[in-house]
């Protein structure tokens, strides 16, 4: 089987491949279990740290149709689609948010569709689709209403898959993701970047700043969960699928002060005590328009799961990365 990664630098394009490369093998369209040949591991900036013979690392601009047509053949079996550029740096720099998270998937369809042999198709949608008035937990026929420049680049992509996959031309499924928390290394430009940051920080000597309400909620997943069902969702077959191919996924659904509170229970007060509440409006604007929680009644049914204990996706990630100059 061969596999191209987008996004593969980023966090959950490393994540992936090294699960990828421990288990193996993947089942194809038929459901026949394949060996995993080669991943073509694709970003901006190259893949390092991971040594393996299976490994094929290619960089360039996932929006430029002629990089695509060296990435994609009919050899290709399966496409994980992570590369994207983040909510706040989507809403900063409009021209860059089109080009890279829908140009850039369109292109990449379009270039499957040209070969004509229908790949597996796995990419990450969000829930910046949903905004406006919202039930305290929203279902999965709630009308999309983004409210960010993100959001709706990400709800055309959900679109555009859909149909592509109902005509034939790729059998895909877009993973509507909680944000995923907790990341390890820098801040980036997401509005959610807060959520990993005031956990991280703290627990490593540094101030982190909260900029919104303690009783903000917010949808999370850990980074392990995340793993687990982008690969379980390449594993559903063509039949499971015919209710649809976007699909809300289950989450942890928890506010602000109590992911703060779970860290003061996991660390101590002496590590809360780094975290500096002052508001930003234009973040507070972009996470207040995210539903904090879900029914994602569908997802249940076809077999993801979710996390369950925030005190234990700190456990996680304090195991992975152990604090440094606490």
């Amino acid at each position: 089987m061969n596999i191209l990664v987008t996004g593969a630098a980023g966090f959950l394009g490393r994540r992936l491949i090294e699960a990828l490369l421990q288990r193996g093998s993947l089942t194809d369209r038929q459901g026949v279990k394949q060996i995993i040949r080669r991943i073509v591991a694709f970003d901006v900036v190259p893949l390092s740290g991971i040594e393996d013979e299976r490994v094929q690392v290619v960089c360039g601009d996932i929006a430029d149709p002629h990089v695509l047509k060296g990435l994609v053949s009919a050899e290709t079996d399966s496409v994980f689609h992570l590369a994207a550029v983040v909510s706040s740096q989507a809403e900063q720099d409009f021209e860059l948010g089109m080009r890279i998270n829908f140009a850039a998937t369109h292109n990449l369809l379009e270039r499957i569709r040209s070969l004509g042999h229908c790949p597996k198709w796995v990419m990450t949608s969000s829930v910046a689709v949903f905004g406006g008035q919202l039930p305290a937990q929203v279902e999965d026929d709630q009308v999309w209403a983004p409210q960010s420049s993100y959001g709706t680049q990400k709800a055309m992509n959900d679109l555009l898959l859909a149909d592509y996959s109902r005509r034939g031309f790729v059998d895909g499924r877009s993973l509507r993701m909680p944000t995923i928390v907790v990341r390890p290394g820098k801040p980036n430009l997401a509005a959610s970047s807060f959520a990993s940051g005031i956990i991280r920080e703290p627990l490593n000597g540094q101030e982190s700043v909260c900029p919104v309400p303690l009783e903000t909620r917010l949808w999370l997943m850990s980074p392990a969960q995340a793993i687990t069902n982008l690969i379980h969702g390449h594993e559903l077959t063509d039949e499971q699928l015919k209710a649809g191919r976007v699909i809300n996924m289950p989450g942890l659904s928890i506010t602000v002060e109590d992911m703060i509170g779970a860290l003061r229970r996991t660390a101590g007060d002496a590590v809360v005590s780094r975290i500096r509440l002052e508001r930003n409006p234009a973040i507070e604007k972009i996470v207040g328009s995210w539903p904090g929680s879900f029914t994602a009644r569908y997802a249940k049914g076809l077999g993801f799961t979710a996390d369950h204990d925030f005190a234990d996706v700190i456990g996680q990630f304090i195991a992975e990365y152990p604090p440094q100059g606490a």
